[in-house]
């Protein structure tokens, strides 16, 4: 696997200048699919060239991605700094970093919920392979906080081998998926459940 080189983001500047739908989406597209033009981002978001081009320079301005040389001295290639960021969840929500994150937040499950639509949409014109492969699973569990940490934690190391910006030995026949999951308790049970172990009531 290649080198990784994730990024927890807690820099104010940089909370806000991700915090901004094109942008979100421009990094997610350069970490998917690696370097491309603003012209190639463009029609990958659905934005023009100029303006993808000046978000493409505020991203590299908060150190996220970077301008690469021109093989045929026209337009440059953006890359991405990064192979992955999280931001950080146990910010203060009435602070100014804590909203900030939250808006990121929800640009990722809206990026999230928007890819599964276009997908079954288009879903009858794949081949059947990828029909059999794909993945629905929606599941509700009985956990403790500290049981839904460690099932993010084994869910993730099983998919990091896979981490586009990141797998060298992609084998024939493989493409570009998106898989994403989520768990939260349901019915604001947060606010009124049990302590954990080791925590005194």
């Amino acid at each position: 696997m290649g080198r990784e080189a994730r990024r927890t983001i807690t820099e104010p500047e940089v909370l806000r200048i991700l915090a901004h739908p094109v942008r979100y989406e421009l990094l997610s597209h350069l970490l998917a699919v690696g370097p491309a033009t603003a012209s190639q981002c463009a029609r990958a978001v659905g934005d023009t060239p100029s303006n993808c081009s000046y978000h493409l320079r505020a991203l590299a301005k908060a150190g996220l991605v970077a301008p690469g040389d021109s093989a045929d001295g026209r337009e440059r290639p953006w890359r991405a700094l990064v192979t992955g960021f999280s931001v950080p969840h146990d910010a203060d929500p009435g602070s100014s970093d804590g909203r900030q994150a939250a808006v990121i937040a929800a640009l990722a499950v809206q990026r999230d919920q928007r890819l599964v639509r276009e997908r079954l949409a288009r879903r009858d014109r794949s081949p059947e392979r990828w029909r059999d492969a794909e993945q629905y699973g929606l599941y509700t569990l009985r956990l403790t906080p500290a049981e839904l940490r460690t099932l993010g934690d084994r869910i993730d190391a099983l998919i990091r081998p896979y981490i586009a910006a990141t797998r060298d030995d992609t084998p024939t026949g493989a493409e570009t998926v998106h898989f994403g999951f989520h768990g939260f308790p349901l019915n604001d049970a947060g606010n009124h459940d049990a302590p954990e172990e080791g925590e005194t009531p």
